[in-house]
């Protein structure tokens, strides 16, 4: 149960950082970047993030342990946007809800949908203490209305217990229309890649599957690595569970499609388990989110190991989606919602579920 909600204006936020809120080893700090975006950054013992309340409730940034868990790319701050790459380095971001993925020549949407970037018309601080210890967790609300089509309401909620290293995620949406809405979702999720590291993942051998795709554009020495390690990964699809490697090229990305094995609480589980024995983590419901896409990318510019994006589809756009089967409907004024965590955890923790998930992929 909440014991304190503070709801956020942007007139409260200016460039010097101020403490707006301290529960027990958690305090929440908010600013502006200069870019004019509003910023909250909660603190715990182990760590932080930083969201964007009124700016897709993005994860711009989090670390915990001494480890920073984001991307390398090419931007310092976010920018005040609504497009997708003008603003591209945040760590965690949703996408949908009237389509997800690359637009095809056919589509219309912009790549991922309206949320990356969406306006939020309200943002709040909550924050309380359960069984697990006392928390804070940001929460906003995004109004989505287009005329006679669509009209939803779209809520994240973003939760950091005083103790944790791991981010509890949940986003419930609500048709707002008396017609039935059709409806994509999926969570980029972009964490550095760490040369060394092994992919450990609940997924049977088989359950990996690669997207194929040279663009045409590429240049024709690029054009010929990556088409000699997507032959690699025809032969042996596993060769990338090691980060790293003379073989490996992902330029500019390779996606993968991965089928989750669920444990006794329905939860598969990825990590990219580092030399130093540290893991970066993602758990979700593959009952909820069945497509767990797998997006590496490693340029001069940017490097980045989206090693589970949990989705309800694919990622070529609505069109493909569409063809193939992926659309979801909610009915008239009801609600549905996903769960899942992300973060990292230390080697204790790690070597623990490395052991659990060679355990679930022997059944």
């Amino acid at each position: 149960m909440f014991e304190n909600t503070v709801k956020l204006y942007k007139n409260m936020f200016s460039e010097k950082e101020k403490t707006l809120l301290i529960n027990g080893d958690l305090s929440v700090s908010i600013f502006m970047y200069s870019s004019g975006v509003h910023a909250v950054k909660v603190t715990n013992k182990r760590g932080y993030m930083t969201v964007l309340p009124f700016q897709g409730q993005q994860i711009w940034r989090a670390g915990f342990d001494g480890h920073e868990l984001v991307m390398k790319n090419t931007f310092e701050e976010p920018q005040d946007t609504t497009s997708f790459f003008f603003t591209y380095g945040g760590f965690l971001i949703h996408c949908g809800l009237t389509a997800i993925g690359n637009p095809s020549p056919e589509d219309t949407h912009p790549i991922h949908g309206e949320l990356p970037n969406a306006r939020y018309q309200s943002a709040c601080i909550e924050s309380g203490e359960d069984e697990r210890g006392r928390y804070v967790q940001i929460s906003g609300t995004y109004e989505y209305d287009f005329g006679f089509e669509v009209r939803y309401h779209f809520t994240p909620h973003l939760r950091l217990y005083e103790s944790e290293t791991v981010i509890n995620v949940k986003t419930d949406i609500r048709n707002m229309r008396g017609t039935p809405m059709e409806y994509l979702y999926l969570c980029h999720m972009n964490f550095a890649p760490v040369d060394g590291s092994r992919l450990v993942y609940s997924a049977k051998p088989d359950g990996v599957y690669t997207h194929y795709l040279v663009p045409d554009n590429l240049p024709e020495d690029k054009k010929s690595k990556l088409e000699k390690y997507f032959e690699a990964l025809s032969e042996d699809v596993h060769i990338h569970d090691t980060v790293g490697g003379p073989e490996q090229f992902y330029m500019p990305e390779i996606v993968f499609t991965v089928t989750y094995e669920q444990d006794e609480q329905g939860r598969g589980y990825c990590m990219q388990l580092r030399p130093d024995g540290y893991a970066d983590y993602v758990s979700h419901h593959p009952s909820q989110l069945p497509y767990g896409l797998r997006w590496i990318a490693r340029t001069e510019d940017e490097d980045a190991m989206g090693m589970l994006l949990p989705a309800t589809g694919e990622h070529n756009g609505y069109l493909d989606c569409r063809r193939k089967g992926y659309i979801r409907y909610l009915e008239p004024y009801s609600s549905t919602s996903f769960d899942f965590d992300v973060g990292i955890l230390d080697p204790q923790r790690a070597s623990a579920l490395k052991d659990k998930i060679e355990k679930l992929c022997r059944q």
